[in-house]
């Protein structure tokens, strides 16, 4: 059996976004632990709270990944994995604009790497059950109170997965992974949220109150949908372009080729604003970005094939 010796043992640590490159002390000290792994998962994720802080959302969710994607590249980690999200998919959000640059920041460090060195990727996903800001703890807490259960829009859907499973695919798929690639876990078919609210009701022990229940004990009101709010969210671009890997469950998106060389400048100018405190101007460029319209150009095309 194999044991470990006290110097040998996974020693893990956990650093904010902003502060794990400050300067030469904070290089010395990643050097002193030799990090051979990051996972980059931290990130402002609820959408409405980002929609209004803009700055803020950029500041951490775009520079904090800069920050921390060059630190790595300096000191020579030998694997990076960004925790992304469904929400940088066709970005109606900030939430999801940023994590979109943040995909890119990732590309253009495995680009500069040249496939040697370090091993950066991107992991996609959806929602993750009970996790800050998922819906199942809201309605948790509003079933326990008596009702109302509060929905955004009657048709939306979301893609859902467990703690567990999530967190053991991520794993597994920064092993799967090669340079510059954004893999995909599979999340099954999207869940009605109506439908989501309707199940927690009835395992509750409790029914829902409508007109063909008057009365029953939990009322579903729709309230509108929040400011950035997507009715659904995809895992991909291009459904056509997806790749299967040697895990049945984890997938690898096509590759992104065109204006990465052009990321760095294009960030630079952005910091720039948020320093000077210019929301529009930022807000202008998490949106307006050449890849951003080549995304928007391949929607076209997709739709123009489905009519």
């Amino acid at each position: 059996m194999l044991r470990l010796r006290p110097e040998h043992r996974l020693r893990r640590l956990v650093v904010g976004a902003k502060t794990f490159a400050s300067g030469e002390d904070g290089l010395l000290r990643r050097r002193q632990h030799r990090v051979e792994t990051v996972y980059h998962c931290a990130a402002f994720k609820h959408v409405p709270i980002v929609e209004t802080n803009c700055i803020e959302g950029v500041r951490n969710n775009v520079l904090g990944t800069w920050t921390i994607a060059e630190a790595a590249h300096e000191c020579g980690v030998k694997t990076f994995v960004l925790i992304s999200s469904d929400k940088a998919v066709r970005p109606a959000n900030v939430m999801g604009a940023t994590k979109r640059w943040a995909e890119l920041i990732v590309k253009h460090f495995a680009t500069l790497s040249g496939g040697e060195g370090v091993n950066f990727s991107t992991v996609r996903f959806g929602n993750v059950i009970g996790s800050s800001g998922s819906v199942v703890p809201l309605f948790k807490e509003q079933i326990a109170a008596g009702g109302p259960v509060t929905l955004t829009h009657n048709e939306m859907t979301r893609f859902f997965m467990s703690v567990r499973e999530a967190a053991e695919l991520i794993i597994q798929a920064s092993a799967l992974s090669k340079p510059g690639d954004i893999l995909l876990l599979e999340m099954g078919d999207p869940v009605r949220i109506r439908d989501l609210a309707h199940d927690m009701i009835n395992l509750a022990g409790l029914t829902v109150r409508d007109e063909e229940n008057p009365n029953g004990d939990i009322e579903i009101l729709t309230i509108g949908a929040r400011e950035g709010e997507k009715l659904h969210e995809e895992l991909v671009y291009d459904p056509s372009g997806i790749q299967r890997t040697r895990h049945p469950k984890i997938l690898r998106a096509k590759p992104v080729n065109g204006f990465i060389v052009e990321v760095p400048g294009q960030l630079s100018a952005m910091f720039a604003r948020v320093e000077a405190g210019d929301e529009v101007a930022v807000r202008q460029m998490l949106f307006d970005f050449p890849v951003h319209r080549e995304d928007r150009a391949i929607e076209r095309q997709l739709r123009t094939a489905e009519v």
